[in-house]
């Protein structure tokens, strides 16, 4: 699998990874309020969340890519 390949599934798989993530921590950690009622916090924790699942989701996706390409060597 050549370079450009792994890192097009890359972003794909860590696209899904991160949404079902968002979803996953969004239903848990955050209510979803009319913006005008939200405060500091919730924008804060919102953005934390949000950060916290694309570093992860870029991470799994990479670690799974990696795997991949190491067994079709």
């Amino acid at each position: 699998m050549d370079e450009q390949t792994q890192q097009r599934l890359e972003t794909l798989l860590a696209t899904g990874i991160g949404m079902v993530l968002t979803r996953l921590v969004a239903e848990r950690f955050i209510t979803d309020l009319v913006p005008e009622q939200r405060g500091l916090k919730d924008d804060v924790i919102r953005a934390v969340m949000r950060a916290a699942t694309t570093a992860t989701s870029a991470v799994l996706a990479s670690a799974i890519i990696r795997q991949v390409a190491q067994r079709s060597r």
